[in-house]
């Protein structure tokens, strides 16, 4: 259960950021709202999972899948590049992030 909450938090951490995004500079109300909400419900699920899952595991996932998300989201969304350089990094993050996962068990 714990990695769930861990995984949801990530998913809400991507949520914040692109919130945060739209908010420019949490000028527009609406977003700005939506974006706290997003990065309340991230850390606090991530307070949650860090019960059972160890703190630099817990956080360096949760980092990392925030961190990746938001990479993907920026290129999906707000025409980011698509740099081979680019994808072969967000490839290494992934890889930390399951690497991490492995070793937790």
């Amino acid at each position: 259960m714990a990695w769930l909450l861990l995984i949801v938090a990530g998913i809400f951490e991507i949520i914040f950021v692109i919130l945060m995004k739209l908010s420019k500079g949490f000028t527009r109300g609406k977003f700005t709202a939506l974006a706290a909400v997003a990065g309340f419900t991230s850390f606090y699920l991530l307070s949650r999972a860090l019960i059972d899952i160890p703190v630099g595991t817990g956080y360096g996932v949760w980092t990392g899948i925030g961190a990746a998300g938001s990479v993907v989201a920026g290129m999906l969304f707000f025409k980011e590049s698509k740099d081979r350089r680019k994808l072969l990094f967000l490839a290494m993050i992934i890889s930390g992030v399951v690497g991490l996962k492995l070793v937790a068990g």
